[in-house]
């Protein structure tokens, strides 16, 4: 990779596409979904949104790559019960940022030409979050994390998805780290199993989620005082973090705060929501 390298960006679920599917609706952004092995989705960004979004101000750019998919892993992670592993290049770097639950998202960086600029303990902590092998695993993961004149950013990225496939993962063929979006979009469509995830509005988003729900580990859990107290908590935890994205200016974090306290809202309001019925608010 170097200054003239494409940009382009992956979305890695450890959860079935049908799992992901409703969270991923609430995105609003045209993604393509795809199985990607054992319990593994891939979600392919349709758009280029860090290119497309300009500026908000004068002479302010886009908002950078990482910083949107950042965004987009801890807004599926905290809509979720399975962690979102995002990867992402450009010109001059490539990283990787691991969201799950409401922990505090982990990342790491490497340059164009394969210097790691990141902390090695973050290795670590991907190996307990996703739940890979404490000895041979972690020293696989450090191992991307130590000079090496022979690996450069696209290399380091596939070392990390060779870790990831002793848990099940496995990419469909086209969605090689470093190509371009075009050229992951045309790889993952040419797939017969995979679907386009269009935004249709939010009442639709809503049902679809509330089905998907249902029908899942998640349905028992839906009432009572447990899901209030959750619901409650997402509410107050996504009303602060959408105000942090704000001042740092970034999209991606003000939309994990809002999808936060949506996730909230529906829980407080789920019993009135189905007791309405299907034609009901």
């Amino acid at each position: 990779m170097d200054a003239t390298s494409p940009v382009g960006a992956l979305l890695l679920c450890r959860a079935e596409p049908d799992a992901v599917r409703p969270v991923a609706h609430l995105l609003r952004e045209r993604m393509l979904l795809a199985p990607a092995g054992e319990g593994w989705s891939v979600l392919v960004p349709e758009g280029t949104p860090w290119q497309d979004r300009r500026e908000r101000g004068a002479g302010e750019p886009a908002e950078p790559v990482e910083r949107v998919l950042g965004g987009w892993a801890t807004a599926l992670a905290v809509g979720s019960t399975w962690p979102v592993l995002a990867l992402w290049w450009d010109g001059d770097r490539a990283g990787c940022t691991l969201a799950a639950g409401f922990r505090r998202p982990v990342g790491y960086v490497w340059l164009a030409d394969g210097t790691p600029v990141g902390e090695d303990e973050a290795m670590r902590t991907f190996a307990e979050r996703l739940g890979l092998d404490p000895v041979p695993d972690v020293q696989a993961l450090e191992a991307l994390t130590r000079p090496d004149p022979e690996a450069d950013a696209r290399t380091r990225l596939r070392g990390l998805l060779a870790v990831l496939t002793r848990i099940g993962l496995t990419l469909p063929a086209g969605l090689d780290p470093g190509e371009p979006a075009a050229a992951l979009t045309a790889g993952a469509g040419a797939r017969p199993e995979a679907e386009l995830i269009t935004w249709a509005g939010w009442r639709d988003a809503v049902r679809v989620e509330l089905d998907a729900v249902e029908n899942g580990r998640m349905g028992p859990w839906m009432r009572g005082p447990r899901a209030r107290a959750l619901a409650g908590a997402q509410l107050a935890a996504g009303l602060p973090l959408a105000l942090w994205g704000a001042g740092r200016r970034s999209g991606g974090w003000v939309f994990a705060g809002a999808l936060l306290m949506v996730h909230g809202a529906l829980g407080l309001a789920y019993d009135r929501i189905r007791d309405g019925g299907p034609d009901g608010p």
